[in-house]
C-alpha cells in the first residue's frame, strides 16, 4: 500500500516538471542557434558549456557553475535556464530571481524553470505572483500551480487553478483527485472521479489507497472490483489494507487469488499479522518468502520485539543479512520496552549508524527506566555528536526534566526547542507545558501555552491538570471555560482535571455540578476516575458518609483507587473503623501497596493505637511489604542534590544541621509545635521531635536557603506525599527567611510564602 501512495506522490510532482522537460529537451536540440544581443550565432561548444553548469550544480558547486557561465563566449537561453534551475535546486533565491531578471530574453520554458523552482520549495506566495506576471502560459505552466497548491493541502486554490485551465491534461486530472485523496477529501475525489472515464490506472489506485488509508475497506473493495486492470499496487493495497484493519481472511482470500505476489505481497502478510498479536502466523509467511528485503525482516523483527520476545528477536536480528538503520533501532527500542537499557546501550554503541529515531530511542529507554541523570547525558552527547535534535528527542529531554524537577536544564532544553523552531508546535509545546508545571513554574507554563499557536486538547488538558495540581482550581475552572469558549471539546481526561481542581481546592458545590452534568453536556460517561474524584472531593470536605454512598452507587466495582481515596480521607478526620474497612479492601485488591499500609498505620498512631501500629509493621513483614523510603532533592547550579531523612552522606551536612537548628529556635519563637502524633514509634515527645526535625523535605529547604541566591525561589521535590509536621514547619520557615518554597510531593504542589500555603492547608 505504501508503494501505492508513493507513486501517486511521485506522479502528483510530475505535474511540474514533466511538460517543462519536453519543452526543454526541445531547446536543448535547438541550442546551437543562440541568441546574444538579438544575434543568432552558430556555437557547436555551447551543449558541452551547458551540460558543464548543469552538473556543478548538482553537485552543489553553485560558484563554480558560475565561473563557467561568467567564462561563456555566448550564452544561450538554455544556459540562463541551467543556472536559474541550479541555483532554485540548492535553495539561492534571491540568486536565481536576480538573473532571471537580468536575462536578455525569457521564453516560456525559463518562465516555468522560475515558476517550478519556486513551487518546489514551497514558496506559493512568489510562485503565484510570477504566474500572474506570465505574458503566456502552457499547461505546463497551469500544472506547476496546481501541483503546488495540492502538494501543500491547498485543496480549494488547487481546484480553482483547475476550474480556470483554459486547457487539461491527464496530468491536471490526476493532480487534482491526488489533491482531495491525500488531504482526506475523498467524497469530492469520488464525484471528479466519475465526472469522466478515461482515468489511468494511477489514478484507481489513487482512490482505493486513499479509501484504505482511512480505513474505507467498504468502499476501497468497490473500487478495486470495478477496475478494468489491475497491477501488484492495486493487489498490495487492499490486501494491506485488510490486514491492517484485523480482517485477515480477506488479506488471505486476497493474497491466494494475486496473480503475482511480490515481496511487498508478501510483506503485507507478514505485518498484518504482526500488527494483531499473531507472531507464529507471521513467521510461516515469512519462512515462505521466496525473496525476503529489509522491510520484511524488520516487519517481523517488529513482531518478536511487541510480544516481548527478545531472545528469538535478537537471533533474527543477528541473522539478517541485510540490516538498516530501522533494524537497530527497532532492537534498542524493544530492550529499552522490556527493561533491558544495558543491552540496549551495547547495542547502540555498535550502531554503524545513527539517526534521531536512534537517540530518541535510547533517551527514553533511560527515561522509562528511571536513569534520568543518564537520559540527559545522553541528550547532551547528541548535540555533542553533531545529531539535530527532532521532536521525539526534544519531548523526551523535556519530559526527564520534569520527573526530576531539573527547572534550569529544562529551560535550556527550551532554548534549544525555540531555536529550531518547534516551540509553536502542540507536541514539543506540550512536554514544554508538562515540564514547566512539573517543576513549579505555572508563570512560564503559562507563557509556553500562549505560545502555542494551534492548541489543540491536550495542550488545554495540561494546563488544568497543572493549576490543579498546583492548588489554583480558580485558574483551571478559568481555564474550562476559555477552552469551551475556543471551541475546543472536553474529553474524559478533561473532566478528571476540572473535578481534581475543585478536590484540591475544596469547591464542592462546583465539583458535584460538573460531576452530574458532564454528561449531558459533554457527552462524558463518568469512569472510575471521575468517581474516585468525587469521592476524595467528599471525603477530604469531611463528608465521608456522602463518600461512601456514592461509592456504593457506582456503576461498577469500587477500585483500590476508590478505596484508598476513603482511606486518606479516614485519616485525615480520624475516622478509624471507616479507615480500617477501607484499607482491608485496599489489601485484598493491592496487597503489597505499601502506601495503605503507611496510611493505616498513621491512623492508628494518631489515636494513640500503639498495638495497631506495631501489627501493621508485622502483617507488612510477613507479606513481604518495603515502606518506600522517602527522599527529597533540590536543584542548585543544574546538579540535583537528593536527601534522605537524618542525611548524613551530604557533604554540607553539618552546615545544613547548624541552620536547621538556628530555624528550629526561630520557628517556635514564632508559634511552631512539632506534630509528634504522626511519628509511627511510641517514644518519648523529646524523641519524637529529634525524629522529626530532620525529615528529608526540611534538609532539602535549609540547602536551598543556603545556596540558591535570594530572590529566587526555592524548588523542592519529594518522592512521598509530605507530612504535616512538615507542611506546618515550612509554612514558618517562609515566613521566617522570606522566601517562595515551591514543594511538590507526590500527589500535588505546595506554594510556601510569608507563613501561608497555596493549598489553604487543605490538601
Amino acid at each position: 500500500m505504501h508503494t501505492n501512495y508513493a507513486y501517486g506522490m511521485r506522479h502528483s510532482r510530475y505535474l511540474s516538471t514533466n511538460c517543462f522537460r519536453s519543452k526543454r529537451r526541445s531547446r536543448s536540440s535547438k541550442s546551437s542557434s543562440i541568441t546574444t544581443n538579438s544575434v543568432k550565432v552558430k556555437d557547436p561548444d555551447i551543449l558541452t558549456w551547458n551540460k558543464v553548469i548543469s552538473s556543478h550544480m548538482r553537485n552543489g558547486r553553485c560558484d563554480s557553475a558560475l565561473r563557467v557561465f561568467n567564462s561563456m563566449p555566448r550564452r544561450s537561453s538554455v544556459s540562463y535556464n541551467a543556472m536559474i534551475s541550479g541555483y532554485l535546486r540548492n535553495a539561492k533565491f534571491s540568486l536565481a530571481r536576480d538573473l532571471f531578471d537580468k536575462m536578455p530574453e525569457r521564453d516560456l520554458v525559463s518562465w516555468n524553470v522560475m515558476l517550478t523552482g519556486y513551487v518546489r520549495n514551497r514558496r506559493l506566495g512568489e510562485a503565484h505572483r510570477l504566474f500572474d506576471l506570465m505574458p503566456e502560459k502552457d499547461v505546463c505552466s497551469w500544472n506547476a500551480m496546481l501541483s503546488g497548491y495540492a502538494q501543500n493541502g491547498f485543496v480549494d486554490e488547487a481546484r480553482e487553478i483547475f476550474s480556470r485551465m483554459p486547457h487539461r491534461n491527464s496530468i491536471s486530472w490526476n493532480g487534482l483527485l491526488a489533491a482531495y485523496v491525500q488531504n482526506g477529501r475523498l467524497e469530492e475525489a469520488r464525484q471528479l472521479f466519475e465526472s469522466q472515464s478515461d482515468w489511468e490506472l494511477i489514478s484507481w489506485n489513487c482512490l482505493m489507497g486513499g479509501y484504505v488509508k482511512r480505513n474505507m475497506l467498504g468502499d476501497a473493495r468497490l473500487i478495486f472490483d470495478q477496475m478494468p486492470i489491475r497491477d501488484a499496487i492495486s493487489w498490495n493495497t487492499m490486501i494491506s489494507g485488510y490486514a491492517q484493519v484485523g480482517d485477515l481472511s480477506q488479506a488471505k482470500r486476497l493474497f491466494h487469488e494475486s496473480p503475482v505476489r511480490d515481496v511487498f505481497t508478501w510483506t503485507a502478510m507478514v505485518s498484518g499479522y504482526v500488527q494483531n498479536g499473531m507472531v507464529g502466523e507471521a513467521r510461516k509467511y515469512f519462512d515462505e518468502m521466496p525473496v525476503k528485503n529489509e522491510i520484511s525482516y524488520n516487519a517481523m523483527l517488529a513482531g518478536y520485539v511487541q510480544d516481548k520476545k527478545m531472545d528469538i528477536a535478537r537471533e533474527l536480528f543477528e541473522a539478517m543479512p541485510c540490516r538498516n538503520i530501522s533494524s537497530w533501532n527497532t532492537m534498542i527500542t524493544g530492550y529499552c520496552h522490556n527493561g533491558g537499557i544495558t543491552q540496549a546501550r551495547k547495542l547502540f554503541d555498535v550502531m554503524p549508524q545513527r539517526d534521531c529515531v536512534s537517540w530518541a530511542a535510547i533517551i527514553a529507554g533511560y527515561a522509562q527506566n528511571e536513569h534520568f541523570e543518564e537520559a540527559l547525558n545522553m541528550f547532551v552527547e547528541m548535540k555533542r555528536d553533531g545529531e539535530n535534535s527532532n521532536r521525539s528527542t526534544f519531548s523526551c529531554a523535556l519530559s526527564t526534566c520534569a520527573d526530576i524537577a531539573a527547572l534550569e536544564l529544562g529551560k535550556q532544553v527550551h532554548g534549544q526547542v525555540v531555536k529550531a523552531g518547534f516551540e509553536t508546535g502542540c507536541f514539543v509545546g506540550n512536554a514544554l507545558l508538562g515540564m514547566y508545571f512539573k517543576c513549579g513554574s505555572t508563570d512560564e507554563a503559562n507563557n509556553v501555552f500562549e505560545g502555542i499557536e494551534e492548541k489543540d486538547v491536550v495542550s488545554w488538558n495540561t494546563m488544568i491538570a497543572g493549576y490543579a495540581r498546583h492548588g489554583f482550581g480558580g485558574q483551571a475552572l478559568i481555564l474550562f471555560e476559555s477552552m469551551k469558549k475556543a471551541g475546543v471539546k472536553p474529553d474524559e481526561i478533561t473532566m478528571v482535571g476540572v473535578l481534581s481542581a475543585c478536590s484540591h481546592s475544596g469547591l464542592i458545590d462546583r465539583g458535584t455540578e460538573y460531576f452530574y452534568s458532564m454528561n449531558r453536556d459533554y457527552n462524558v460517561t463518568p469512569s472510575s476516575k471521575h468517581y474516585t474524584c468525587m469521592i476524595d472531593l467528599l471525603g477530604r470536605a469531611g463528608r465521608l458518609e456522602e463518600a461512601e454512598n456514592l461509592m456504593r452507587k457506582m456503576p461498577f466495582e469500587p477500585g483500590a483507587a476508590s478505596w484508598g481515596a476513603l482511606l486518606g480521607a479516614s485519616r485525615i478526620h480520624g475516622n478509624t473503623e471507616l479507615g480500617e474497612k477501607a484499607a482491608e479492601m485496599v489489601f485484598k485488591m493491592e496487597p503489597h501497596n505499601s502506601g495503605m499500609y503507611v496510611l493505616l498505620s498513621n491512623l492508628y498512631a494518631a489515636s494513640g493505637r500503639w498495638v495497631d501500629v506495631g501489627k501493621m509493621r508485622s502483617r507488612m513483614k510477613k507479606v513481604g511489604v518495603q515502606k518506600v523510603t522517602g527522599y527529597s532533592w533540590v536543584e542548585v547550579q543544574n546538579k540535583i542534590h537528593t536527601f534522605a531523612v537524618g542525611d548524613c552522606f551530604h557533604p554540607e551536612k553539618d552546615r545544613i544541621y547548624a541552620f536547621l537548628e538556628e530555624l528550629d529556635l526561630k520557628m517556635r519563637r514564632d508559634g511552631y509545635v512539632s506534630s509528634t502524633k504522626l511519628v509511627l514509634h511510641d517514644v518519648e515527645e523529646e524523641e519524637k521531635e529529634h525524629m522529626l526535625k530532620y525529615h528529608s523535605e526540611k534538609l532539602a529547604v535549609a540547602f536551598g536557603i543556603l545556596t540558591i541566591p535570594s530572590g529566587r525561589p526555592i524548588r523542592v521535590m519529594k518522592n512521598l506525599r509530605v507530612c504535616q509536621d512538615c507542611h506546618n514547619a515550612i509554612k514558618h520557615i517562609s515566613k521566617i527567611v522570606g522566601r517562595l518554597i515551591i514543594l511538590r510531593d507526590s500527589n500535588r504542589f505546595h506554594h510556601f510564602n510569608e507563613g501561608v500555603c497555596s493549598c489553604g492547608d487543605y490538601w
